[in-house]
């Protein structure tokens, strides 16, 4: 359904607070420099730089000082505040995003009437209280800036204010979005406290005074399909500020667009497999979409019920028992943890399956080299049956058959899926050309199934040892106990339902009994049901095939953790730093090695998102030591805690150790192939390429080299 309102590309009337009008930053940028927080924060750095001095020369000093740091909050206020001054320019956006959205993604702009008709009632009614919408959508795209603009535009609500990397502040582009709402901000902040209370004050004044704030939870685009933990330092401002009553309250609108085909898959899966960054122009964002010339489907755009912030901190509150929010920190973080985990909870509820997905999901969960046209078609059709028996949001379109959508689907990704062209084919015959960039499609779907793959790839541990069908089962606290090591193993890069691991399992466990996959004996063995079974375990083999290339990436970054072993002619029994840019890429590059010589199934586990959070789950385990440095630019170092540097027999790896337990427990659930019958999950191959690379971990990088030099000038 779609909304035109009264003159909406004029945009004279809308529902919240006026924006849009001569002097508008002007009065923001005011606001935020003569506030107390800031003008305080000033007078403090004027006094501490000048409180050695004494007499007029100290009162000069001070003043001139004061007059520096003026000059530099006024800078930092220009670059923050964005200048909402001018309906004309918002016009001019107004009508590229217009002429961008037609002609790219032709089957049009879709939105749930009943979902904006209630965002249209809450919208009213915070308008009327002086309080602003904070909408929080997915980030899949830069397109994402121009979307959820031109819809709120287009459906007659205030624009929002958008917070964005300075990195989107690029020629002609960067000034027009400032124009209708960008708030660009620094990646780092540092101990810039200057800054830092600056951009808290700009935002509680916009909270203050009723306007529509909108930042992107996960910080950064996924580049995987699917969400990214929590970036909490935006939410963190915003729930500092109404703790301390900047504003009475405010409703949380969880948003998600979807897009048939995402603009930068591929510079996503260059980027991944180690690509350096290409700095973002507007000319490249537009060629990377080979604009005009390409047709892209459609844009699904899916709004979360809002919700009073006020009433959910009371529930909280309500839940977990008394709690001082404004005067301890644990208190607040673990509030702030749990909104953001809601939030992301919340866009995964709503985010729209697309046909692509679909598609992609079931090429990449079936053995075998491709799929005929007929079974896949079968299996799509059986996917939107599950994802409807789990309560996912899919995109039908009423008026066309599944045919035709995988048939839409596959045209808009010829780059993607290929048709094999053999003359002697009996029939239409499907295979994924590129499954790196295609499985960015797939991991939109895993959020829906991930308790169910992660019991089925914890059952498989057994089932891939072969033998009987008594001998493939397991008693249900042998499976659990597997399922904690595994979901404890994931915790950071999959989101869970509330309630607990063993909550989870049962409820996996009684979906998966209730759709014939598993069946429980009156005993409590668990293992494949008959139906199962007897259709080639194509349903148990899909909830594996989703879970399996993340588990070949923890199971790699654990691997890559023997190249940080000292080298063997160095101390065994001290920890040796590694810068962690070149860990990174030697990490890589023993994948794509191990990929090649077929002891990684999936290219795809190489990707350095994944392979980066599981070095973060290994730090939070105490097992990866990071040292953190801000100068000249951030970076970081690492080693290995001493207690799982792994044994040398002869100057040669052994496999013992905790460090091997811990690799060999993550291999049991891996995918069977090349020498994965094995005892040792890590052959001695893998064990040799880890020693080569760990022999390299006495030559210095140049930030290392520099560290050296500085410590030893602070020696003298």
């Amino acid at each position: 359904m779609h909304y035109q309102g009264t003159g909406w590309r004029g945009y004279e009337t809308y529902i919240g607070n006026k924006i849009l009008y001569p002097g508008f930053s002007e009065s923001m940028r005011n606001a935020v420099f003569t506030s107390r927080a800031v003008q305080d924060h000033i007078d403090q750095l004027a006094y501490e730089q000048t409180k050695h001095l004494s007499g007029k020369q100290a009162k000069k000093q001070y003043n001139a000082r004061r007059k520096e740091l003026e000059a530099m909050a006024h800078k930092i206020i220009a670059g923050c505040v964005a200048t909402q001054d001018s309906r004309p320019k918002l016009r001019l956006l107004l009508s590229a995003v217009d002429l961008l959205l037609a002609r790219l993604y032709h089957h049009g702009v879709y939105i749930e009437e009943n979902q904006w008709v209630e965002l249209k009632r809450v919208a009213m009614h915070a308008e009327k209280n002086n309080l602003p919408l904070i909408l929080l959508p997915a980030h899949r795209s830069h397109i994402d800036y121009l979307v959820i603009n031109f819809i709120m535009v287009r459906l007659g609500l205030q624009m929002p204010h958008i917070i964005a990397g300075e990195n989107m502040d690029i020629p002609v582009l960067g000034s027009l979005l400032k124009a209708v709402g960008a708030v660009y901000i620094r990646r780092e902040w540092g101990n810039d406290v200057m800054y830092k209370t600056i951009l808290e004050e700009y935002i509680s004044v916009l909270l203050s005074r009723g306007m529509n704030f909108q930042c992107f939870v996960e910080g950064t685009r996924s580049r995987l399909g699917k969400l990214l933990p929590p970036k909490l330092g935006i939410l963190k401002i915003v729930l500092d500020a109404f703790i301390k009553n900047r504003f009475p309250d405010c409703y949380i609108v969880p948003m998600s667009a979807g897009y048939d085909k995402i603009i930068e898959t591929s510079s996503y899966a260059g980027e991944l497999l180690g690509t350096p960054k290409e700095k973002e122009s507007l000319v490249g964002l537009i060629g990377n979409a080979s604009l005009l010339q390409q047709r892209m489907g459609r844009v699904d755009i899916r709004i979360g019920k809002p919700y009073s912030l006020k009433e959910w901190m009371q529930e909280q509150i309500q839940s977990r028992g008394p709690m001082d929010l404004l005067n301890n920190p644990a208190d607040k973080a673990l509030i702030l943890k749990s909104l953001g985990y809601r939030v992301l909870s919340d866009i995964n509820a709503i985010s729209p399956i697309m046909p692509a997905a679909l598609v992609g999901t079931v090429i990449l969960t079936l053995r075998g080299r491709g799929v005929g046209r007929t079974e896949l078609i079968r299996r799509v059709e059986w996917l939107t049956r599950m994802i409807h028996a789990k309560k996912g949001p899919v995109v039908e379109v009423p008026e066309i058959s599944t045919e035709e959508l995988v048939d839409r689907a596959i045209s808009i990704h010829p780059d993607l899926i290929g048709m094999q062209k053999d003359k002697d084919i009996l029939e239409p015959t499907f295979y994924g050309i590129d499954r790196f960039e295609l499985s960015y499609y797939r991991n939109q779907v895993i959020h829906l199934f991930i308790d169910e793959a992660i019991l089925c790839a914890s059952l498989y541990t057994i089932i891939k040892k072969g033998g009987g069908i008594n001998d493939q089962r397991m008693q249900y606290n042998d499976l659990l106990h597997e399922i904690i090591f595994l979901s404890s193993m994931l915790k950071i890069e999959m989101i869970y339902k509330p309630g607990g691991v063993e909550a989870n399992m049962q409820r996996a466990l009684d979906w998966l009994i209730e759709h014939k996959v598993l069946q429980m004996s009156d005993d409590g063995w668990i293992g494949l049901s008959d139906e199962e079974r007897s259709c080639g375990r194509e349903n148990y083999d899909f909830l594996c095939f989703l879970i399996w290339p993340f588990i070949d990436s923890y199971w790699l970054a654990c691997v890559s953790l023997f190249t940080l072993t000292p080298p063997s002619k160095s101390p065994q029994n001290e920890p040796i730093y590694v810068d962690s840019k070149a860990f990174m890429a030697r990490t890589q590059a023993l994948g794509k090695t191990l990929y090649y010589q077929g002891d990684l199934s999936y290219l795809e586990a190489v990707n350095k998102e994944t392979v980066s959070t599981a070095f973060s789950r290994f730090q939070q385990s105490g097992i990866l030591l990071v040292k953190q440095y801000k100068e000249p630019k951030p970076w970081s170092e690492v080693a290995l805690d001493v207690n799982y540097i792994p044994d040398r027999y002869s100057s040669v790896l052994v496999p013992r150790g905790r460090l091997w337990d811990l690799a060999e427990h993550l291999g049991k659930f891996r995918r069977e192939g090349k020498n994965r019958r094995d005892n040792a999950a890590v052959s001695s191959r893998v064990l040799r390429l880890a020693h080569e690379l760990a022999e390299e971990n006495g030559e210095l990088s140049a930030n290392q080299k520099n560290l050296q030099k500085k410590m030893a000038k602070a020696k003298l």
